[in-house]
């Protein structure tokens, strides 16, 4: 048997957006031709695929799933074209079937499961003539995960601890969903964003022609919103703005360990 070496399959992929194994065997059947290896693959099926893969792919849906026992879960989006594919009970079928086999199999690694679904991914881009990508998967573990999906655009998975319920996870996860806070703490905070940010504030007050002392309590003034704006515990809580997310943790005696946010098409 030829050897393949990674660069040849790396290059094929590139240039078909198919998965590594169908790469490698294709790359093998030509023995190494890459463009030989190309024309086989449009010939075998994959011709709307390769042909379809360079179109963006900023609509689509995100899901989530959570194992029984609320200590594992998942969350992909997967993005096609128009939303008239998103509405698609094919493409829908497709999300649901990725996510509960990443669930069931416990795939922890987003390359395996594109891997796993090159052939269907292929199948479905011929039917709804769009491209097709899974594009962000993440994997989370915990004493207790809480999630919510906001109309399929975004999706929250909540890693806690403590006395928890499905409910108070499940408005947790709305307020995240609403809030997109980036940190679960002021500790979380980064020590070079808190210093750049306040230098900008200071630069900004400064300019404005105040005092020094008036433009260090007009940075402060604005750092405290910055901190509201990324920081979860800080912000007031959407269910009850009376009281913090943090006075919120406090008074169920709980903890949250992790979360993560996905929003559709975001960074595209």
């Amino acid at each position: 048997m030829i050897d393949i070496n990674s660069n040849l399959i790396k290059e094929l992929r590139k240039r078909t957006s198919i998965g590594i194994l169908e790469c490698k065997q294709a790359l093998i059947k030509a023995n190494g031709n890459l463009e030989l290896a190309i024309d086989n693959m449009r010939k075998s099926g994959l011709k709307t695929a390769i042909k379809k893969s360079g179109h963006t792919t900023s609509s689509g849906l995100i899901a989530i799933e959570i194992a029984s026992n609320r200590q594992y879960g998942i969350m992909v989006e997967i993005n096609c074209e128009t939303d008239f594919v998103a509405k698609d009970s094919t493409f829908q079928e497709f999300v649901k079937t990725v996510i509960i086999t990443g669930l069931n199999e416990k795939i922890n690694d987003i390359n395996i499961l594109q891997t796993r679904f090159a052939e269907k991914r292929a199948n479905l881009i011929a039917k709804v003539g769009e491209n097709i990508n899974i594009r962000r998967f993440i994997v989370l573990t915990g004493n207790f995960l809480g999630c919510y999906v906001h109309r399929s655009k975004i999706g929250v998975i909540v890693v806690t601890s403590g006395s928890v319920t499905e409910d108070l996870m499940k408005h947790i996860s709305m307020h995240i969903a609403a809030k997109n806070p980036k940190y679960i703490t002021i500790d979380d905070v980064p020590k070079d964003i808190m210093i750049r940010e306040n230098h900008i504030q200071m630069d900004i007050a400064m300019r404005s022609g105040k005092s020094y002392k008036i433009s260090e309590k007009i940075a402060e003034g604005r750092m405290k919103k910055f901190i509201n704006d990324i920081v979860l515990t800080q912000q007031n809580f959407i269910m009850d703005i009376n009281k913090t997310v943090e006075q919120l943790l406090i008074e169920y005696h709980v903890k949250i360990n992790n979360f993560a946010r996905f929003e559709l098409g975001e960074d595209i």
